[in-house]
């Protein structure tokens, strides 16, 4: 027997009760979470020109699940700080740190301590990689003599002549008792095949893998992934810049598909963030704390750089890249350089730099 809801019927009314709850809710949750006017506007206009739809669409892609998730796991932790990190400058100690010509900039160092939380550091040496024939065997070699420790973490880590190269030091590094950690990021272990899962196994170095994404309860956070490229030997050296573990960095090998790119060698108390952070990353993804004189050692100084390391993610309550950014460039004076193989800025960073040019400021963007 087939029934007919008429427009009078309870069914009726319910329905439609439902759907504007549904709606108001879904509306109100897009316009308190959504920091970026234009896609709260966009996802107010799904959810009431697709009724019930919309609502569905929203929760499945519009609800930001990993910073949800962080929050959960990081609950009543504190954030993994070093002894190298808690020495706070006061703004005339960062304006006597600079150098005459640029102590201007003091502005943009206070600003950056309360955007990131992390202080400036003094006495690092950081040094340009340019490709990967600079970068990895540097890399390689700050691995294979390795003591206490190596931290890794990579988007994209290929199972090609490159990658199983750094397996093999990982592997020789755990052989000789150092205390190896690998994060992966799940869906960049996928861009060679074999996945490099089945080389760290097989070599039984410590790895995992950054939110797997191929069950079906995980598939709305596939595109929230961990895009850090760290490396930190004995807590004393770091790698990090733009480059994956993957052989068409390398050029002089002549790969099939060469890319260029930066990477840099540091050295010096900043370390200490890069390890910090590769802490917290790998504390989310498998719940273990790595702490102690192995991971965390008393770093000497190295060098004239003053610095401090910016952790970015969609799991934090603001932007700090996108904060940082915009300080860098109203307190630049002669000129802003960008280089980047993604441009998508949004309105204010617009706004910046063309503020920036009309006070002439030269900005120059290489893409």
């Amino acid at each position: 027997m087939i029934e007919l809801f008429t427009t009078g019927s309870p069914a009726h009314y319910l329905g439609i009760l439902v759907t504007l709850l549904a709606a108001t809710l879904g509306s109100i949750h897009a316009l308190l979470h959504k920091r970026d006017p234009r896609s709260a506007v966009l996802w107010l206009g799904i959810i009431w020109l697709v009724p019930l739809v919309g609502v569905c669409l929203y929760l499945l892609l519009g609800v930001n699940r990993i910073r949800r998730r962080a929050l959960s796991l990081r609950a009543g932790l504190e954030p993994v700080r070093s002894r190298n990190s808690t020495h706070e400058y006061t703004l005339e100690q960062i304006e006597s740190m600079l150098p005459v010509q640029h102590q201007y900039l003091h502005v943009l160092a206070a600003s950056g301590t309360r955007i990131i939380e992390r202080p400036l550091v003094s006495g690092n040496q950081i040094t340009l990689l340019q490709n990967g024939d600079e970068a990895y065997p540097a890399m390689l070699d700050a691995i294979r003599k390795a003591r206490t420790s190596i931290a890794l973490s990579s988007y994209i880590f290929d199972s090609d002549a490159v990658g199983m190269e750094f397996v093999k030091a990982l592997a020789e590094a755990v052989g000789r008792g150092v205390a190896v950690r690998v994060l992966v990021d799940a869906t960049g272990t996928w861009y060679s095949w074999p996945p490099i899962q089945r080389a760290l196994l097989d070599s039984q170095v410590p790895y995992a893998r950054f939110l797997p994404s191929f069950s079906l309860w995980r598939l709305p956070s596939i595109n929230l992934r961990n895009h850090r490229k760290l490396l930190v030997v004995d807590g004393q050296t770091g790698f990090t810049g733009g480059m994956n573990i993957r052989e068409g960095h390398w050029l002089s090998r002549n790969p099939p598909h060469p890319v260029q790119d930066l990477h840099f060698r540091v050295v010096g108390p900043v370390v200490s963030h890069l390890q910090e952070v590769f802490a917290e990353d790998w504390r989310f993804t498998t719940g273990e704390t790595l702490e102690g004189p192995a991971w965390f050692p008393s770093i000497d100084s190295s060098g004239s750089v003053i610095s401090r390391g910016v952790a970015d993610g969609p799991d934090e309550d603001v932007d700090p890249m996108r904060w940082t950014f915009l300080a860098a460039i109203s307190a630049a004076k002669s000129s802003i350089r960008i280089a980047t193989p993604y441009f998508l800025p949004d309105p204010p960073l617009i706004s910046a730099l063309n503020l920036a040019a009309m006070r002439g400021v030269r900005v120059q963007v290489l893409l």
